[in-house]
Formats: structure tokens, sequence, C-alpha cells
């Protein structure tokens, strides 16, 4: 109860709900002073009037035609005139606006004047002394009491009612998919991969769902990348590390430069594992752009990896020169493993927009099943896990990490004429 009084929502419609109730009251009050009270000022004096011009008039009349008079005035306006007994002993019963009414007969009559009732009637009842007779004059209340403007009301309180379930609805519509992205956020922390959000609703609410589902996603990838590569690490250095431990042994009974030589290879690998190993790792940082010329970069890689290439004319692009340096090699030295031997060709086409970096070979391809699956760390074509004939099953690991990591695209095709092509493409 009390994380669910905390929450975005409940807080909104709390405020929502406050803001409602001080909108009705002092939209009730501004009717209240504007409206009815000014009415009801000008209906109490209104009948005062009535009431004192509607005795001088009795007084005035003749005697035969005043029972006339009195029964066309209660007939017509509800007021009686008699200087018979009322039985008027009590308060007149409270009705609203008694106020405004006994201070307008006090002001036209010039005398405090206090409205007297008749036990279990409605009736109001007054004394007037005009001139030497002692009129009473009786009125019902309900008649001439002002109606407040229910109307008026009921339109304000409704229009205020159908805005604060509206800003709710609209509220509910933001929050809800708010609280979900929260708890799908705690299963990612927790190393879940939760359902995807939906991607629905108003475009930023749709967008924040699209980003979350793919960062979801991408951290997922990332804890199965750190299983598979602690797999890895502990499966491709226990091989060495046995031949190096029998070899140590050996070397005990019968010292030999052979087995030397033997422990010295093994420490060799286990150091190539491991650099291979920490260039993955440092794969999801990345690094800091510069602006240079991609075709000298490629022209240095040509000449590390022993390639020969015919140059390109100069293209500047403003990218990570190390990590770009990395792929092209990686790429290079794949294509030079696995071509079977045929020349390997370095193209690069450069546009306004951006920049392909081409890797061709002429060896037997990958089947278009693996093209993708070839990108995972440890995976290898070949089934064993043979670092002779299958590598460390990283490389493509690191191309493909680097190139996501600084915003770039890698991907293999089968070539019509026989190989494989690989493709980096950069945004200038």
């Amino acid at each position: 109860m009390k994380r669910i009084a905390r929450s975005l929502y409940a807080r909104t419609a709390l405020t929502l709900a406050l803001a409602f109730i001080v909108f009705q009251a002092a939209a009730f009050w501004v009717v209240y002073r504007t409206l009815i009270v000014p009415v009801a000022e000008r209906s109490a004096d209104d009948l005062a009037g009535l009431i004192v011009l509607s005795a001088q008039t009795w007084v005035e009349l003749p005697p035969p035609t005043r029972a006339a008079f009195e029964r066309e005035l209660a007939r017509r306006h509800g007021l009686r005139l008699t200087t018979g007994v009322t039985g008027a002993t009590a308060d007149a019963p409270q009705f609203a606006f008694r106020a405004q009414i006994e201070t307008a007969l006090s002001r036209r009559l010039g005398e405090s004047i206090v409205l007297r009732g008749v036990p279990e009637t409605a009736a109001a009842w007054l004394d007037i002394p005009v001139a030497g007779h002692d009129l009473h004059a009786g009125f019902f209340p309900d008649r001439y009491a002002v109606k407040p403007p229910l109307a008026a009301i009921a339109v304000i309180a409704l229009g205020a009612f159908l805005s604060l379930l509206t800003a709710l609805f609209l509220v509910r519509r933001i929050t809800v998919p708010l609280a979900r992205a929260a708890q799908a956020a705690s299963q990612v922390g927790a190393g879940e991969l939760p359902e995807p959000l939906p991607e629905t609703g108003p475009a930023e609410l749709a967008e924040l769902a699209r980003r979350f589902n793919r960062m979801a996603a991408e951290v997922r990838d990332l804890l199965d990348n750190r299983t598979t590569l602690l797999a890895g690490i502990s499966h491709d250095l226990r091989t060495p590390m046995t031949r190096l431990q029998l070899n140590l042994e050996m070397l005990r009974d019968a010292p030999s430069a052979a087995r030397i030589d033997r422990a010295v290879a093994d420490l060799a690998d286990m150091n190539r594992l491991i650099t291979g190993y920490l260039e993955l790792a440092r794969t999801t940082q990345a690094e800091m752009k510069m602006r240079f010329d991609l075709a000298g970069l490629l022209e240095e890689v040509a000449a590390d990896t022993g390639l020969s290439w015919q140059g390109a004319v100069p293209c500047e692009i403003e990218a990570g020169r190390l990590a770009l340096r990395q792929i092209v090699t990686n790429l290079v030295q794949n294509a030079q493993r696995y071509g079977g031997g045929t020349p390997v060709e370095l193209a690069l086409e450069c546009t306004g927009k951006q920049a392909r970096v081409i890797v061709r070979d002429a060896g037997a391809g990958i089947p278009d099943d693996q093209l993708e699956k070839v990108f995972r760390p440890f995976y290898r074509l070949d089934a064993s896990r043979s670092q002779a004939t299958g590598g460390t099953g990283l490389g493509l690991a690191i191309v493909r990490q680097l190139a996501e990591t600084n915003g770039w695209a890698v991907s293999l095709k089968n070539r019509a004429t026989g190989g494989l092509e690989a493709t980096l493409e950069i945004r200038r």
C-alpha cells in the first residue's frame, strides 16, 4: 500500500484531485459572490418595495375595495395584507437570504424588521404600521428566495470532473508503460531477459520501449558472451597447461631441449589466447574519434599483412583509427587463413555519406546458414577445438563487437564466383 501511495500515478491522481477540489471551491465562491448574492439582494429589495407599495396602496383605497385588492394581491404576487390576527408568534423559518430580505425591509420602512412565522407553516410575516393602521404582510419565502444556478454549477462541476478523468486517463497511459519499463529493468539487472515491451502508444513512449528492448537484448548478449568467454578460456587454456605440466614432469627425469621448446610453444599459445581474450574484452568501449585518411590506413594494413594492394583515392573519415585498423586486419588475416591460398582482394568505395571497405577471397566460402554464427565468440566451422585448424574463434567476434561499439556495420556474404566477401560500412 505504501509503495502504491508513492507511485507516480497515485501522486499525480492526488494532485489532480486536490486541484479539482480547489477549482470547484473557487468556482463556487466566484459564482456565489458575483451572481447569487447580487441577485438575492436585488430580489430582496424588489420584495421590500412591493410590500411597502402594496401597504401604501391599501391605505389609500376606499374601504369597500380593499378586500378585492387583497385578493388580487394574493393571486398575482402571493402576498397577503391583513389587519386581522395572523397567529405569527415565533421567528420565521430559516431560509436562504433571509438576512438580505430583513435588511431591505428595514431600509424601506425606516425601522428594524424581524420576520415572524406561524408554527407549522412556511409563511413569513411582518408588521407594517401605515397611517394609523396596523397592517400585517405575509409571503412565502420559497416564492421569492433566489434559487442557486444549479445548472451552471452542474455544468462547471461536470466539466471539471471530465477534465479530471481525462487527465487521469492520460497520466495512466504514461505511467503504466513507465512502470512496465521499471519492472523490466529490474529483471535485466537480475540477469533475466524480460518480455519485450509493447512498442505502441505515443511516439516518445514507443521509442523508449524500442530502445529498452534493444538494450535488454544487448545486455543479454553481453551476458551470454561473458559466459561463453569464461567457458572458452577454461577450455582453451586447459590443453596447453596440461601439455606444459606433462613436459615439466618429464623434464625432471630426462632433460631435453625438444621438451623445453614444446613448453615454450605452449606458453606462446597461452599468451596468444590471453591476448585474444583481452582484445575481445576491450571491444565494449568506443574509441575516441579522429579525422584521418582511410586509404592511407588500408595501405598500412596491406603492408603489415603482406597483401598486394593497388591503393585508392583519399577518403577522409572521422572514426576510431585503432579499432578500424584492427577490424580490417582481422578480416584480411581471416581471408588469408581460410581463403585456400587464393589471392586476397582489398577494395575501398568512398561516397558522400559512407565508406565501404571490402575484403574478398576465392576460397570455399561459408554455408549460408552459418554466415551470422561465425561472429559468435569461439564459434568455428571446424568441429574440433584445434587451434591448428580452427584458430581461437575470436577473430570475427572481435570484428563484430568493435563494429557495433563504434556504430559501424560488418557483414559476410558468399560470392557468386566462389569465395567470401566481407564488407565494413562506415558512416562519414
